[in-house]
């Protein structure tokens, strides 16, 4: 089965932490990944900072180490947004800043925005659950018609301990509820390894075609195949669904060192293939 597997391996940028992009990029490649997922919060305060000028180097770094933007995740990190907010005015700039990153990853050649940042997301005090739901769809519909102009797709991310989001099938409903092709969703195995009502295969299988991107990862934190959950079947389902994007490691511990960790985690996925 393994000369059917298409897809790609990125990792994510801020893992590098005082790095540059160039030389992140650099490094990756000789590790032998493929991509490279951006958090804008390490390129500018907001990616409006961000002139053409800018844009065309950010994509220029990763582009001259034989690499891809892969996407962007971490979309709210660091900044003053906040999605699901009783202040209408800040809701709309909330939205109209999502909008602004699509409008970026496609111009520095990125596929996929993962859409987390649960403290950004999660309603606040005086802002239900129902009207946050409400209000997020709202915002997904708009977010999935300018993806689609611009080529790539916004992926609402499900993540365990967050408030609105949790579960791959909370998520699933939501893009089912919107319904736009530019909207979908994606998949983090260090969330899925923590919803102990089922298995992550069986997460995959229920939440396909709708996923465009992964993150792997373990619930401790570490890359994938440095703690309990087993990645074979993962991968196995994966490939019998036709997967055929992007397996992005995101990681959050790095006391062996981030090369080292970029470096095992490539080395588990691969001796992990079906």
């Amino acid at each position: 089965m393994t000369a059917n597997i298409r897809w790609k391996y990125s990792l994510c940028n801020e893992m590098y932490e005082g790095w540059s992009l160039a030389k992140i990029a650099a490094s990756a490649a000789a590790i032998g990944y493929q991509g490279v997922e951006l958090a804008p919060y390490t390129l500018a305060p907001l990616v409006t900072d961000l002139t053409t000028a800018d844009r065309k180097r950010i994509r220029q770094d990763v582009e001259d180490a034989g690499l891809k933007v892969s996407g962007m995740h971490w979309l709210l990190a660091k900044t003053p947004f906040h999605l699901n907010t009783p202040d209408r005015a800040r809701r709309e700039a909330t939205s109209k800043y999502l909008l602004d990153l699509i409008d970026f990853c496609a111009d520095v050649g990125g596929e996929a925005l993962v859409f987390g940042s649960p403290p950004q997301r999660d309603p606040l005090e005086g802002w239900s659950m129902e009207e946050a739901w409400k209000w997020t769809v709202e915002a997904m519909r708009r977010c999935g018609e300018r993806a689609a102009e611009r080529g790539v797709f916004f992926c609402i991310e499900p993540l365990m301990g967050s408030k609105l989001l949790t579960s791959v099938d909370l998520v699933a409903k939501m893009v089912r509820e919107v319904d736009h092709p530019g909207l979908r969703m994606m998949v983090d195995c260090k969330s899925m390894g923590a919803d102990t009502r089922w298995p992550v295969a069986e997460q995959l299988k229920a939440v396909w075609p709708l996923f465009k991107h992964v993150h792997v990862n373990d619930p401790n934190q570490l890359g994938p195949g440095m703690g309990d959950l087993d990645f074979r079947p993962i991968l196995a389902t994966l490939a019998d669904l036709g997967y055929d994007r992007w397996l992005s490691l995101e990681a959050f511990k790095f006391e062996m060192g981030i090369e080292n960790l970029a470096r095992q985690s490539l080395e588990n996925l691969k001796a992990a293939l079906p």
